[in-house]
């Protein structure tokens, strides 16, 4: 158990990167955006799979040896209290008044009558007689609880590990007008488990029709996001019907067991570029990823390389709400697309597209630079230097990032964690209780009941239980020796708080 603990802090003290960096799985867009933010920082934190924390091989080997040392700890503790469950009541100590609560009284019932009595009074208790005596036990349920608890980690655990090895999990980003086919090329980013067969994709399809977010413009919280909205048209199956949604933040679509949630949004400023002679070569929105959420002012690139000459890229600088800041350069005031501006600078020659490369960065060792364009409004066009031909800022579309997630364990995971719950509050609220009752024959002929009662956990309502055993004892064995129930045949002394 110790070493149990020891793997669970550490599994906890793992994840804290997890939730402080952006991740892989959550937002291609944000670890790209910490990339370009931290260009000497990031690929050290890359090489240790800070930015894939969950997927890691050291935070996996913490799993594993957790599932393994829970293993080892709850199922023999299972089936030693399996044995005991099944075991008699303890025998009845020698000295019941060693014991925390402690009772004394005589009767002139017999002690097989006051045994046979003890035994109604603890009803609910298991009981045992041993000779003079009688034991009795309850709250079994507590180490049941506890064990129980136990045994759903270890379910969740493997429900989790399930849903890693036969589920996935998809990111990708969807400019509004554009649609989605769910299928393995279609991902801007994917993560399937071990034993996911990609070809088996649940085949729907999805467009975003529209997207709206709405931001706090008053106050200290001003700029804030308040909604996002997305309404999306979908089909189950090529050729199926067509069906509407409305995708918001924790209301995700699900589709034939994949979830599909919304995580962010963004801007993708749309640009027309014609080249040397005059003609139109680009005509799309382009992604922009943003900086910070506070003024969503954005970075990105424009990649012309179908130019019928030499190949065009821009990197640009997107303000969606432009205005002077406090030492006259231009800056983003509020989130919303209230004002937007676009700067851009030009290069010419050679993008290498041959080799791979982020969507988001250009390469410019091999290009020429041509210069950096005024501060443009939509609807501006920058004719290039040396006759390399214009580009026009159309107008701003809007963006939205998706998770696709298909976990079939999601089930069997909730239940694991119900009935880890319900361990837990057993544990906590039922408490294991041991009671002796000895009678025996005085010389003058009367019985002598001594009755003892040990609570194992360190609850005050243990000896307040107990008393009340004695009293309900008391007054059964008064009515069966006397018909003056008020007769005066009892004498009493406890140990404990109830002394």
């Amino acid at each position: 158990m110790r070493t149990a603990l020891i793997l669970l802090f550490l599994l906890a003290l793992g994840a804290i990167p997890g939730s402080i960096l952006p991740q892989n799985v959550v937002s291609v867009d944000e670890v790209a955006s910490y990339f370009q933010e931290n260009p000497e920082l990031a690929p050290w934190l890359d090489r240790f799979y800070l930015f894939d924390v969950f997927s890691s091989p050291w935070y996996g080997a913490i799993y594993l040896l957790l599932f393994v040392s829970l293993a080892g700890c709850v199922i023999p503790r299972a089936m030693v209290h399996a044995k005991a469950v099944r075991a008699r009541p303890v025998a009845t100590p020698r000295n019941l008044g060693r014991m925390p609560y402690v009772a004394r009284f005589g009767t002139d019932a017999t002690p097989d009558t006051a045994l046979e009595q003890a035994r109604k009074v603890l009803k609910g208790y298991r009981t045992e007689r041993y000779g003079d005596s009688l034991s009795a036990e309850t709250g079994y349920l507590r180490e049941a609880g506890n064990v129980l608890f136990h045994l759903a980690l270890l379910g969740l655990l493997l429900a989790l590990a399930a849903g890693s090895f036969f589920g996935y999990r998809g990111n990708m980003l969807i400019v509004e007008g554009d649609g989605f086919a769910n299928t393995l090329p279609s991902y801007d980013a994917i993560y399937p488990g071990h034993w996911t067969d990609t070809d088996e994709f649940a085949p729907f399809t999805m467009h975003l029709d529209d997207f709206e977010a709405t931001f706090i413009q008053d106050g200290d919280l001003r700029g804030q996001a308040e909604a996002y909205v997305a309404d999306v048209t979908y089909t189950e199956e090529p050729g199926g019907e067509e069906k509407t949604h409305r995708l918001e933040v924790n209301h995700p679509l699900s589709v034939d067991g994949v979830q599909v949630y919304l995580l962010g949004h963004g801007y993708a400023p749309r640009f027309e570029v014609h080249n040397a002679e005059g003609d139109l070569v680009f005509d799309q929105a382009v992604p922009f990823l943003h900086r910070e959420t506070m003024t969503y002012a954005s970075d990105g690139v424009v990649k012309v390389p179908d130019t019928g000459g030499e190949e065009l890229g821009f990197v640009g600088v997107f303000l969606p709400t432009a205005d002077e800041g406090a030492e006259g350069e231009l800056v983003s005031t509020y989130p919303g697309a209230e004002n937007p501006k676009v700067t851009l600078d030009a290069y010419r020659g050679d993008l290498g597209m041959v080799d791979p490369q982020s969507v988001y960065q250009i390469q410019t060792q091999n290009m020429e630079g041509l210069g950096e364009s005024p501060v443009m409004a939509v609807g501006e066009t920058w004719e290039l230097p040396d006759e390399a031909g214009s580009i026009t800022f159309t107008g701003v579309q809007e963006y939205v990032t998706l998770q696709s997630n298909r976990d079939g364990a999601r089930v069997p995971a909730l239940t694991a964690a119900t009935l880890a719950v319900v361990g837990l509050i057993v544990t906590l609220f039922v408490r294991p209780r041991r009671v002796w009752v000895r009678a025996t024959e005085d010389e003058d002929g009367r019985t002598r009941v001594e009755l003892a009662g040990l609570g194992k956990t360190e609850v005050a309502g243990n000896n307040a239980e107990f008393h009340e055993i004695t009293t309900r004892l008391a007054g059964r064995l008064r009515s069966e020796s006397t018909d003056d129930p008020t007769s005066p045949t009892e004498e009493s002394t406890t140990r404990g708080s109830d002394r």
